[in-house]
């Protein structure tokens, strides 16, 4: 997948992706990065769920992703996280 724009870097997926949870199920899941970007995407522009792009997977599954990440403090995690480097913490 080629770098668009509201599509996370190499340097920031590799920073991003050690703080979601990774459970496999039977079910193989759509790739993390490109739900991470679809909901980044979704969040940056406002568009509804159901109009993210297909190169996002389904809308569906990013929008349970967002609630589901949401509610386990998967968002939270990542927002300090984020803010630490961007603070000079780390």
């Amino acid at each position: 997948m080629s770098q668009r724009r509201y599509e996370l870097t190499n340097c920031e997926w590799s920073l991003l992706k050690p703080l979601l949870p990774n459970k496999l199920r039977g079910v193989p899941r759509v790739d993390d990065r490109k739900v991470v970007n679809g909901i980044y995407c979704r969040l940056r522009t406002g568009p509804p769920w159901a109009d993210i792009l297909e190169r996002y997977g389904p809308a569906t599954t990013c929008y349970k992703r967002f609630l589901r990440w949401r509610k386990l403090g998967v968002r939270d995690r990542i927002f300090e996280a984020v803010s630490a480097i961007y603070d000079g913490d780390q």
